[in-house]
This record gives structure tokens, C-alpha cells and sequence, in this order.
């Protein structure tokens, strides 16, 4: 089934003279790594195609990787096979265009809740999309070319949404691709500076946060990054999602959460969930939102559901401390 889905993929791309590449909104690594990673090895591939990078939100977040493409007329999209990476449902598209194009592939690792797309390549096993990717070059590297550009991308990608390779998502098959990868000649010491070196301003941001952190009763920690905070360290939404990874290595804490005011709407408050063994997707689909078994993101509009995440988490912990054993 994999293949068969990879080869439709590989056979609308053949059938159209112009493609547009998109990801999901407020993108991380995975989405920027396997969209720019993606549109090289199609350039490369397929010079004589047009083939654009495309989104309406714009992130500083690997800005390292280069630029996008620029923007195109809306005609040019009535023809144009729309290939979406990393993206769960369709309110989720970064370019609201896509809705014009001749024929939609969809290609993502999340649990498929929400189907989409003319041709949809699921395979909610892998550690990224930027993996699924890097299959795709393996599987048909007879008629797709790479470089070390393309491959620094989706390394990229798979490094950061497999947590440097600890998550379980991370399989042999995760490394051997990684391999493939390193052997474009990726320069990992620049890349690993790139993704991990910390401006002074940063490190003070984590130190404040490990201040105002807060763990439940039953090992859910959790903080508020409101507004007041984003101000006093120039935080970008990115810089201020990070706060749920500084909360990853709490013994006896299942489940870490970060509650982001978001500054453009009043009422609006970003959630990011992370856990070790706890499933915690269900716990974010009941607040707009979903996600990974152990990785999730919601949003919630007040205080008070504020509340009600938390206190959903810490049961939910509560309950697998209760029937599990060896969980540290």
C-alpha cells in the first residue's frame, strides 16, 4: 500500500507543468524542512517544470534553510497540482489558494482524522514527513535527483521532529534514511549550530521559565507564557513555543504543557502538549486542536479552559500511574 501510494504520488507530480508546495500554518521544522526539501528535489528533477514553494504565513524558524518562492497570480493556480506536507486537516493550509488548483496531494505521519486530497500518502508510523520524503527519493532514486541543499532540509526536519532521534516514533528505517541523508554531504556541525545555539537572551528566557513552571499533584508540569512575558524577552511565537521543551526532563512528570498568549487576538491562547508514554491527542482534540499520541497542540480561549486542560492532563496521568509499572 505504501508504494502504491508513493507511486500515485510520484504520477500526478509527472502529469502537471506546474506545481505549488505548501505546509501548515505557524510551521516547525518537519513542515519547512519536508516543503523546501521536497521542492528542491522536484527542481532538480524536473527543470522543466514550474514548481513554487508557497505560503501565506511566513516564519523566521530555519530561515537558515533559504528562501521561498515568490508570489504568483491566481491564475496560475487553475492548472496547478497543489501538493500540502505536514498538515492534518484543510483549515490547517498555510496557502488558502490551494482550493484553486486542478488536483490536491496530501502527504503527512499525522493519525488521519480528517482526510483530504485527490491523492493522500499517510503513514502515521514515521517519525516526520521529512522522512516520508526522504522514502519517497530512496523508492525512486532512478528518476529523482537530490543534493546536499535538499538533504540538509529534510535532515533537518527529521532531527527536529524525532527530538534528535529519542522519540519512538524512531525507527531503523528512520536512521537508514538519515544515512542516505548524511551521505549528500551534510555539514552537521553548521547544522547543529544552526538548530541548538541559544542568543544570551534566550538562556535568561529558560532560566525565567524553570522559575515560573508549575507541576500538578500527579506529574503534569505546565506554564503560562503570557503577553507580559513574550514583551520582557522580545519573544517571537516560536522562541515562546520552546518553553514546553524546557520542561521535557522532570522526573516523574508524564505529560509538560506551555500555554502561549497569542498577541494578535485577545482572547486566544495557544497550546502545546508533550508526554512520555501518555497518550494526550484526545486530550487536545476536545480543545480545537490534535496531534501525535505524545506531541499534540490545541487552543483555548480563556483562563478557566486553561484550567480544564490542566486538570485533564493530570487525570490522565493519574490514571496510567495508577495501571502501569516501570515508568520511572
Amino acid at each position: 500500500m505504501k508504494k502504491e501510494a508513493m507511486q500515485a504520488v510520484l504520477q500526478k507530480i509527472k502529469e502537471y507543468d506546474r506545481i505549488i508546495i505548501t505546509r501548515h500554518v505557524r510551521p516547525d521544522g518537519d513542515a519547512i524542512g519536508s516543503t523546501k526539501g521536497l521542492w528542491k528535489i522536484l527542481q532538480l528533477s524536473f527543470p522543466q517544470k514550474e514548481i513554487y514553494l508557497l505560503n501565506e504565513d511566513q516564519s523566521e524558524y530555519l530561515e537558515f534553510l533559504g528562501g521561498e518562492s515568490e508570489p504568483i497570480d491566481a491564475e496560475k493556480y487553475a492548472d496547478a497540482l497543489c501538493i500540502v506536507l505536514d498538515t492534518g486537516n484543510v483549515e490547517r493550509i498555510s496557502n488558502k489558494k490551494y482550493s484553486l488548483c486542478r488536483e490536491l496531494v496530501k502527504i503527512d505521519h499525522h493519525i488521519d482524522h480528517n482526510p483530504y486530497g485527490d491523492v493522500s500518502w499517510v503513514e502515521t508510523h514515521r517519525s516526520s514527513v521529512c522522512e516520508m520524503v526522504a522514502a519517497f527519493y530512496a523508492e525512486f532514486a532512478d528518476e529523482l535527483k537530490i543534493d546536499t541543499e535538499a538533504a540538509t532540509c529534510l535532515y533537518a526536519g527529521m532531527v527536529t521532529d524525532s527530538g534528535r532521534f529519542r522519540y519512538d516514533s524512531t525507527s531503523g528505517d528512520t536512521l537508514r534514511l538519515g544515512g542516505l541523508l548524511l551521505d549528500q554531504g551534510i555539514n552537521t556541525e553548521v547544522l547543529f549550530s544552526n538548530l541548538y545555539l541559544k542568543e544570551f537572551e534566550m538562556l535568561k528566557f529558560e532560566a525565567y521559565i524553570y522559575d515560573k513552571m508549575h507541576i500538578t499533584e500527579n506529574g503534569v508540569a505546565y506554564v503560562y507564557v503570557d503577553r507580559e512575558m513574550q514583551e520582557k524577552f522580545r519573544l517571537s511565537q516560536e522562541d515562546a513555543s520552546a518553553a514546553v521543551s524546557y520542561m521535557d526532563a522532570i522526573k516523574g512528570a508524564l505529560c509538560w504543557i506551555a500555554f502561549i498568549d497569542n498577541p494578535g487576538e485577545d482572547t486566544v491562547i495557544r497550546v502545546r502538549l508533550r508526554s512520555r508514554f501518555v497518550t494526550i491527542n484526545t486530550i487536545a482534540e476536545n480543545h480545537n486542536g490534535g496531534g501525535h499520541a505524545c506531541a499534540s497542540g490545541a487552543t483555548v480561549y480563556s483562563l478557566e479552559e486553561m484550567q480544564q486542560v490542566i486538570a485533564e492532563a493530570d487525570a490522565r496521568v493519574k490514571e496510567y500511574k495508577e495501571t502501569h509499572e516501570g515508568w520511572l
